[in-house]
């Protein structure tokens, strides 16, 4: 897989990362994915709950392949402007309060303003705090503080915070020069640049799979119902592209591409994982098998809606998931390397390669 395609994906996630998107607040973000399946040429269109449905080809009108990715990440909600001004969270998806410890936020007002802050441990201060290690992180321990002159409710509703906004916290996006991308919510903005980066290779060598090939970017996945509706008609398979995990008692690393063979959810199709792991041997795509002890995919939403499919998940590894996550431009490249081989884009990989 040429590099062009990997920078490209790398390029398209970059650019999602920096749009603000937890579960719920999705919309900016799903008309920019729109736009950029749009921009290569292919049929995108937005879904009932917003997400968003792209055509990429394919022969026939039966054995579709849909493949999934999600653009809604975690984030918190207000769920309390306290005494002193401060903000008490809720949090959206598995987002963890230590994770998110002394980190930058965005407050969303319904008015269109942005106030930011950074989520800290009540009362924060080393000097002043002498319990301040053995306090137990969470979402009552810790407080939005806002980089406002702020002390009252009175204060901070003034500026248009109420409960019920959105708090984002910040990515902290970076590529490095030996190829790591570093950024919370790699899971799943990454696989949406992936499946960008196999749009444009589709656009460019004019590969046709030979079934119908379809993409859904979800908004809810992190709440567990992003995939549950929204199945093209033809589709018997469904393919999960989200994050491998990297991590004890796992094998794959941040350059490899992982193929899940069970995880919270129970064991996904058995033919499925095979022929998966027949496409990574014929394209030489550096992969790894692993059962994830604690996951949930947007192919298994389907399944639970009622879907009579097949389904797989694969992802490129993704170290330190739902914290400050880091993967590698090897693993999006043997994430892409895998995709084509099992479209059996084998021709049009050859003449890129």
């Amino acid at each position: 897989m040429k590099q062009l395609y990997v920078d490209f994906a790398v390029e398209q996630a970059l650019a999602l990362l920096a749009i603000d998107s937890p579960t719920g607040f999705t919309s900016r973000a799903a008309a920019w994915v729109k736009e950029a399946f749009s921009a290569l040429g292919f049929a995108a269109s937005s879904t009932g709950k917003g997400g968003v449905l792209i055509r990429l080809g394919g022969e026939g009108s039966e054995n579709g392949l849909l493949l999934q990715a999600h653009t809604d990440t975690l984030g918190a909600i207000v769920a309390e402007i306290k005494e002193k001004g401060r903000l008490r969270l809720s949090p959206l998806g598995g987002m963890r309060a230590e994770n998110g410890e002394a980190e930058n936020v965005r407050v969303y007002t319904r008015e269109g303003r942005v106030i930011e802050g950074t989520f800290q441990l009540c009362n924060a201060s080393v000097h002043v705090n002498s319990a301040y290690g053995d306090e137990k992180r969470s979402f009552e321990t810790g407080e939005v503080v806002l980089d406002e002159a702020v002390s009252t409710p009175e204060e901070v509703r003034s500026l248009g915070v109420e409960v019920g906004d959105i708090v984002c916290f910040d990515p902290r996006s970076r590529l490095t020069a030996s190829g790591y991308l570093k950024s919370r919510f790699l899971d799943d903005k990454l696989s949406v640049g992936i499946l960008l980066g196999l749009a444009k290779f589709l656009k460019d060598t004019g590969a046709v799979p030979p079934r119908p090939l379809y993409a859904h970017i979800t908004v809810y996945e992190e709440v567990g119902h992003g995939a549950a509706a929204t199945l093209p008609e033809g589709v018997t398979e469904v393919l999960s592209v989200d994050m491998g995990c990297v991590g004890e008692g796992l094998s794959c690393t941040e350059r490899q591409v992982s193929i899940c063979a069970k995880d919270s959810g129970g064991p996904y199709s058995y033919e499925t994982v095979g022929a998966l792991i027949a496409a990574a041997r014929r394209a030489g795509a550096d992969y790894a098998v692993d059962v994830y002890p604690h996951y949930g995919s947007d192919a298994e939403a389907t399944l639970k809606a009622g879907a009579d499919v097949r389904h797989g998940l694969i992802g490129p590894g993704v170290y330190a998931s739902h914290g400050y996550e880091r993967s590698h431009l090897e693993g999006v490249r043997n994430t892409l390397k895998l995709l084509a081989a099992y479209l059996d884009l084998a021709k049009a990989e050859e003449s890129e390669v």
